[in-house]
């Protein structure tokens, strides 16, 4: 039987996946799904402290030059740049493309 969570990845697509004026939903964070050196729930932790909660709605700003990385993105009132690995453990509902 899945879980609530893995069903809810299963019908999004990663936050590093969307291009530039994409809207959507974060519906869940998995940190298996990007490529980072820091330890096991730091990344989850620090997308967390910039406002990227399940429930939150976004929006790709700015993709940078010349392989779309990194971008800028809308939380809330608020603008954070990630890395494309990074964003990828953020699982998104899209809203806009």
């Amino acid at each position: 039987m899945r879980t609530e969570t893995e069903m809810a990845m299963s019908a999004g697509v990663s936050l590093g996946a969307l291009r530039k004026g994409a809207q959507a939903e974060i519906i869940a964070l998995d940190e298996s799904a990007a490529v980072t050196t820091l330890d096991v729930g730091e990344l989850e932790r620090r997308l967390i402290e910039m406002g990227l909660v399940e429930g939150a709605r976004i929006e790709i700003l700015h993709e940078g030059f010349p392989r779309r990385d990194p971008i800028a993105v809308l939380v809330g009132d608020s603008t954070i740049a990630l890395r494309r690995a990074e964003a990828n453990a953020v699982m998104v509902r899209r809203l806009k493309d």
